[in-house]
């Protein structure tokens, strides 16, 4: 057996006695967790206006087991607002879906006057979305769609400790911002925006204006993503010898571009031209400073197409004027628009207005993806461009679709074994796979495990955004155990363990007194396989009433008939033992929840020893 295990810790907080507020029932044989059902198949979307009629269609839920939903529910759309200039045809899917406002050149004050009227903002790069936007949202705003790559105008930690869901359009612009980058640097080499002034001042200054050529020179691509990649391979096609850093790059994959990695000082000192396509986060802000500078080859010409806040302008001004560096082509600046700079007045520099993503096919691309994006969100799907949640590849997205609602159903029926006064602070979570332990990829998974366990037990809203947060900010330490088996499927199974704590359904205790409870999908559908060391196999829907009764023939018969006579209709039956004719637990789905009267009757049956009523 095959094992790996990793851990997230909390602070000394817990979780703490809150589930006291769910008291016991009057019998000692039972106790309840009475949490309102959610109409949310699968476990992960949100319970919205717009998503509501479908869920309850997928419920089976016709107009003769309740009221019409279409009559109860008011007839309205979602409210996008939209800050900044978006495609048309990235507007026309919004306006499919939702209400859109297009209100431009808001300042910070009027964002935040208006916020709270909707539930989703499209911006760009423009518009500053920061903690008081989030505050003066009051709950409402869900998603943030950052047209483009760079989040750095979103805060991105108010967002998510109120929720909301931030998602980028990181591919449409990649090959757009990529073509600049390397016109930016033909143009910087040959001077072309310099001659064209010249020329249409009036001059012929041919002597002046000689460049330098690109054939054999060393390019250092600082930051390798996906832009960073794209300008690799077009240097390449033009002769140069290309060397990048990034800590975060595969080395195979730098290989296969014919590209180098090598180490942050490596590339500086020994580049003619270097080409930044860093993020701007703490580590990167004004990395291109002195220090950088006086490390540097004399003569090298910069490229900047990522973000302004990248390079000390002042420091970058400096180090033109002593030539240690000959150009500089800015796209980026620290100020947008900058105002009064003299690094764009610099006769050595070379400006544009942040055109990296501006082709008509790149804004149409993004417009489209920034919609589909949010739209999705807003209909609670799993966003694989999603900034503030488990960022997982679509492909594993889809793989692991299936497991999500198993997750956090294991979540939310463990917690709700955990006895009023037990306060939570450590969960661990067994995954069995018939993957590596390494390649199995988790984070959605424990995601929805802390969302299941923290949501029935707290006044928070929980979402996928906020869940790991919320689980640290309550002191709750989820640590996860990888587990090699024979099988085919990516995930076998899941054990949810909370830990240390008492349990109102004792059989659910370990012989390490953990509650413990495992499941598998079966058919598509979460079944719950194992209640601590019973073996069940129970649909994961709806209600579930578990019962540990003396092994003896006529149990199902009387529990049923119980059930029965107040109309309970009874879904599912399953009974798992560990040896004949001793203990077993009896698993019941029911479609309704039983009353009280219903419920001791249970009870009052002379071989049920003890049960639990639990609403999944």
């Amino acid at each position: 057996m095959i094992t790996s295990s990793s851990s997230s810790s909390s602070s000394s907080s817990s979780i703490s006695s809150r589930l006291t507020r769910f008291p016991a029932r009057t019998t000692p044989k039972f106790s309840s967790f009475p949490v309102p059902l959610k109409l949310c198949p699968g476990g992960f979307r949100s319970l919205t206006i717009t998503n509501v009629l479908k869920i309850a269609e997928s419920l089976n839920l016709s107009s003769s087991a309740g009221p019409d939903l279409h009559s109860i529910l008011p007839d309205t759309k979602p409210s996008i607002l939209v800050s900044e200039k978006l495609g048309d045809a990235g507007l026309d899917l919004l306006r499919t879906f939702a209400d859109v406002d297009c209100s431009y050149n808001l300042s910070a004050d009027d964002l935040c006057s208006k916020i709270s009227k909707y539930d989703a903002l499209i911006v760009r790069s423009g518009t500053k979305v920061n903690r008081q936007v989030f505050e003066a949202a009051n709950g409402r705003l869900k998603v943030v769609g950052r047209a483009g790559v760079g989040i750095d105008n979103v805060d991105l930690q108010a967002a998510t400790e109120f929720g909301c869901l931030v998602v980028n359009a990181p591919t449409a612009n990649t090959i757009a911002a990529a073509e600049h980058g390397i016109a930016l640097l033909a143009a910087m080499a040959r001077n072309i925006a310099q001659a064209d002034a010249s020329m249409k001042a009036g001059k012929w200054q041919r002597n002046k204006y000689v460049g330098v050529s690109m054939v054999g020179k060393t390019l250092a691509i600082m930051g390798f993503g996906k832009v960073g990649s794209e300008v690799a391979r077009r240097a390449k096609g033009l002769g140069m010898h290309v060397i990048a850093h990034d800590p975060y790059a595969p080395a195979d994959r730098a290989r296969a571009v014919g590209v180098e990695l090598v180490s942050f000082d490596d590339a500086i000192s020994t580049a003619d031209f270097i080409s930044l396509h860093m993020p701007l986060t703490p580590a990167t802000s004004k990395v291109f400073n002195n220090a950088t500078f006086a490390k540097m080859k004399k003569g090298v010409r910069i490229i900047n197409v990522a973000r302004g806040g990248v390079i000390d302008e002042d420091a970058l001004l400096r180090a033109l004027d002593a030539g240690i560096v000959a150009q500089a082509a800015l796209d980026v600046f620290c100020e947008e628009p900058p105002k009064d700079s003299k690094l764009v007045q610099h006769e050595n520099v070379t400006a544009t207005p942040h055109l990296g993503a501006s082709t008509k096919e790149a804004q149409e691309g993004v417009a489209v993806e920034i919609a589909e994006a949010v739209v999705g969100a807003l209909q609670g799907e799993l966003s694989a461009t999603a900034v503030n949640a488990p960022m997982v590849p679509p492909e594993v997205l889809s793989e692991l679709a299936p497991y999500v609602a198993l997750a956090e159903k294991l979540g939310r029926l463990a917690v709700q074994l955990v006895s009023g006064g037990s306060g939570i602070k450590s969960v661990k979570v067994v995954y069995r796979s018939g993957r590596d332990p390494d390649d199995l990829d988790t984070r959605l998974l424990r995601a929805m495990v802390t969302k299941g366990i923290i949501e029935p037990i707290s006044d928070t809203i929980i979402n996928l955004v906020n869940a790991d947060f919320i689980a640290k900010q309550k002191g709750l330490a989820i640590s996860e155990e990888r587990v090699y088996v024979n099988s085919v499927t990516p995930v076998d199974s899941i054990e949810v363990r909370i830990i240390n704590v008492k349990s109102k359904f004792q059989s659910a205790l370990t012989e390490k007194e953990e509650i413990s409870v495992e499941g598998r999908v079966k058919n598509g559908k979460p079944h719950l396989t194992r209640v601590g060391s019973f073996g069940v196999d129970v649909s994961l829907e709806g209600n579930l009433i578990l019962c540990r009764q003396v092994d003896q023939p006529g149990m199902i018969g009387k529990v049923g008939g119980i059930l029965g006579e107040k109309n309970v209709n009874v879904s599912f039956m399953s009974v798992g033992r560990n040896f004949r004719r001793k203990k077993a637990i009896m698993a019941i789905g029911v479609d309704e929840e039983p009353d009280k009267d219903t419920l001791d009757k249970i009870g009052q049956v002379p071989a049920v020893e003890e049960f639990v009523f639990l609403n999944l």
